[in-house]
């Protein structure tokens, strides 16, 4: 099967439309209370991988539908007017994500070059998914 547009094209197509944001940069945002790092990649990436400090789980599947304040869905947090990082494991779907949450109409997005394994590789802090609490 031919497709019309290819996953390349449309990462490319992406990137040329969206912020990425270096990882020099990406590492002074992680203590910045106007900053919210937003991981969407799948929740088993995250147990087996750890994430970033402080991050905010957004599975890529639920991303859209948690940004519009007219989805029943919606969480505040992406309301509050912060920029948003987001990544993935290695800035595909972030590229993808971003653009089409810039197309939404939400301001002040980028996403991590290279994704979590580029700052995995960069050494930078990585701490354990927080599991859910079953009691009470």
């Amino acid at each position: 099967m031919k497709l019309k547009i290819g996953y390349q094209e449309l990462i490319e197509g992406a990137m040329a439309e969206i912020e990425t944001l270096p990882m020099e940069k990406a590492k002074l945002l992680l203590d910045d209370p106007n900053s919210i790092f937003v991981d969407i990649r799948d929740i088993r990436e995250l147990e087996r991988e750890g994430m970033i400090p402080n991050a905010l789980h957004a599975p890529r599947g639920m991303l859209e539908f948690w940004v519009d304040p007219d989805s029943p869905y919606y969480k505040s947090v992406f309301g509050e007017g912060k920029r948003l990082v987001l990544y993935c494991a290695s800035a595909w779907r972030s590229a993808l994500a971003t653009q089409t949450l810039k197309r939404m109409g939400v301001p002040n997005i980028c996403h991590l070059a290279g994704g979590f394994s580029a700052w995995k590789n960069a050494q930078l802090p990585i701490v354990e998914k927080a599991s859910k609490s079953h009691s009470g």
